[in-house]
């Protein structure tokens, strides 16, 4: 078994991937999670939710030893070097990529272990453990290799160095001249498939390829500006969270990564969320990047031509969230797992599935209209779908539901949810007249007037002078923020303008800022625990851009370059920050670097 070691920190960790699924890789040399095959399917190497889950561990045998991490410029290619008083070695990890939509694409794992300066004696344990951990593989040694298998994946190391079985693990000591490499391959196969093997000029080959992937990708990129590398960056993380054969993009790669160390706000995130679309879309292109919106946008036309067929009568045509298929994802927990450094539960699936939340109605018909404005355009088979979208909406836009935060207590007349919902019928009417595209604009209109009239009156507090949370109530939602971002008012409202102070007085601290009032608003989750609700990185970015629509800009300059300072050392984002700037929940998560990308294109043209 791996032994009772205690999880790497969250944000101590980086990320590799090969557009099906995705690795997380510890500062100290350990893969600690990877679900081979795609996002969300069981884990091999799980140690970070549990110790004895499995992991690959390539380390120095120096207990002291100090290590760093970066990407190769421009890639996912990830180093870890190791720096020790004898010497100095680096870890080169990534999943090989040669081409993009690639029908001949094999999923491998590769390690290149190179010796720069000195003597740095490493030691190689593989262990991996199917099914979240419960499960020990058969293994077998195979010519070059070693192979483990579980019944449903075969997995088969093979390295230039000797591998020797070591009950369920295979071991390998690494001790290299300088100048030296050596080389490991996990590829993923299927079972009684024959693997590849490990040769140093096929690696160099694969290395080399993956590189240029990875460049040319980044080169269509769009933006220049002040902040380049950071947005490069995200450009690539982002990347990484996208499902290339189905266009889907995970909301994070990670399950059960907790909001608090030691608590149970826990939950799988390896799926679409519908309320990514419009971040989504508009990210992808404000940067250049229109094969990946028209492939995300492919995908949610799907989910609408599905919904045709019926919709549930309390959820409407659409989920909140889909897998990758598009099939409904139900939450369980994994009894056997102690989480991650004893936050339990682990949760696979989500059951934010079975809510009502009518807010994602206008994040995709506002992502549609994106599409349909600066790229390809919108079928008519995808416009029917739309309509009758939008046509159960503006039946059921003013029913209470679990909001964008998805709170697990009693339903609720969300400002947000009425927010996005007069953005749904509003942008039907944009695409409609832009285009000459059928619909009733008459009942568009009336409709969105509707919509719009009851926030001004239900939804906004005269003696607080702020929209609030929801209807009846007298808390924040940092959500309002998002209202001149959608075009709903004037960012020199005084409307607006008093909401946002307020929010500044109660949801800001320094440039962080709380998704709401959590001492005066129930979630239905339960107490946040001592160290209180974390902040929320997308509302904080969300700030950033208000304060820039405002005309605020060097406020909006510091909170940006404040936010930076929580990112993790390769300047990757979590969910939330916590009390100590630690970061917490799944990692990375892309909500908050779509909106740390839409925070830096709106400052920076403001900054001219």
């Amino acid at each position: 078994m791996t032994g009772g070691v205690t999880a790497a920190a969250i944000a101590d960790h980086g990320l590799i991937g090969d557009l099906r699924t995705a690795a997380l890789v510890a500062t100290d040399g350990t893969i600690d999670w990877f679900c081979p095959g795609r996002f969300d399917q069981p884990s091999i190497f799980g140690s970070l939710l549990d110790p004895d889950a499995g992991s690959w561990r390539i380390t120095p045998d120096d207990e002291d030893a100090r290590s760093q991490q970066y990407y190769f410029p421009e890639t996912n290619i990830l180093v870890t070097r190791f720096m020790t008083e004898q010497g100095v070695a680096e870890v080169h990890d990534f999943m090989s990529v040669l081409r993009a939509h690639d029908p001949d694409h094999r999923q491998r794992l590769v390690r290149r272990v190179v010796n720069v300066r000195g003597s740095v004696p490493l030691t190689m344990r593989l262990a991996p453990r199917p099914g979240y951990g419960a499960e020990e593989p058969t293994l077998s040694e195979e010519s070059g290799g070693v192979r483990f298998e579980d019944g449903d994946v075969a997995l088969v190391l093979s390295s230039t160095v000797d591998l020797v079985v070591d009950g369920a693990d295979a071991v390998a000591d690494v001790d290299l001249e300088p100048g030296e490499a050596a080389l490991f391959v996990l590829e993923v196969l299927a079972p009684d498939e024959d693997a590849a093997g490990c040769g140093a000029d096929d690696i160099d080959d694969l290395f080399d390829q993956t590189a240029a992937f990875w460049r040319d990708w980044l080169s269509t990129c769009t933006y220049t500006g002040r902040w380049r590398e950071r947005v490069n960056r995200s450009a690539l993380t982002l990347k990484l969270l996208c499902h290339e054969p189905t266009g889907g993009i995970v909301a994070a790669p990670t399950t059960s990564l907790p909001e608090e160390i030691g608590g149970s706000r826990n939950w799988d995130y390896r799926f679409v969320w519908v309320r990514d679309a419009a971040f989504s879309v508009y990210a992808l292109l404000r940067l250049g990047f229109t094969d990946e919106a028209a492939a995300f946008v492919q995908w949610l036309s799907e989910r609408m031509g599905e919904s045709s067929a019926g919709s549930d009568s309390d959820l409407g045509p659409l989920r909140v969230m889909y897998d990758l298929d598009g099939e409904v994802p139900h939450e369980r927990e994994l009894d056997h797992l102690a989480g991650h450094r004893d936050s339990r539960p682990v949760r696979v699936g989500n059951a934010a599935v079975d809510q009502l939340q009518l807010d994602v109605y206008g994040e995709l018909i506002d992502s549609v209209y994106l599409f349909d404005k600066y790229s390809r355009g919108i079928s008519h088979d995808a416009w029917q779908d739309l309509w009758r979208i939008a046509d159960w909406l503006m039946a059921n836009w003013d029913r209470d539901d679990a909001g964008m935060w998805e709170v697990r207590g009693e339903p609720r007349a969300h400002t947000t949810s009425r927010l996005m919902s007069w953005v749904a019928v509003e942008r039907m009417m944009r695409v409609a007249r832009r285009r000459g595209l059928p619909g009733d604009l008459t009942e568009l209109g009336r409709v969105r007037d509707e919509i719009y009239d009851r926030i001004m009156q239900d939804c906004w507090d005269e003696e607080l002078g702020a929209f609030v949370s929801h209807v009846g109530s007298d808390t924040l939602d940092a959500g309002v923020l998002l209202m001149p971002m959608v075009k709903f008012i004037a960012p020199n409202d005084p409307r607006f303008l008093s909401t946002l102070a307020l929010v500044e007085d109660r949801l800001v601290t320094d440039s962080l800022v709380f998704r709401y009032d959590a001492e005066r608003f129930d979630d239905g989750v339960g107490s946040a625990g001592e160290a209180g609700e974390g902040t929320f990185s997308l509302c904080s970015f969300w700030y950033v851009e208000a304060l820039t629509r405002v005309g605020r800009v060097e406020d909006a300059r510091l909170a940006l370059e404040k936010m930076f300072t929580y990112a993790n050392h390769l300047g990757q984002y979590a969910e939330q920050v916590g009390l100590n700037g630690q970061q917490l929940g799944n990692f990375p998560q892309a909500f908050t670097h779509l909106s740390m990308i839409s925070a830096i294109l709106n400052l920076d043209r403001e900054l001219g």
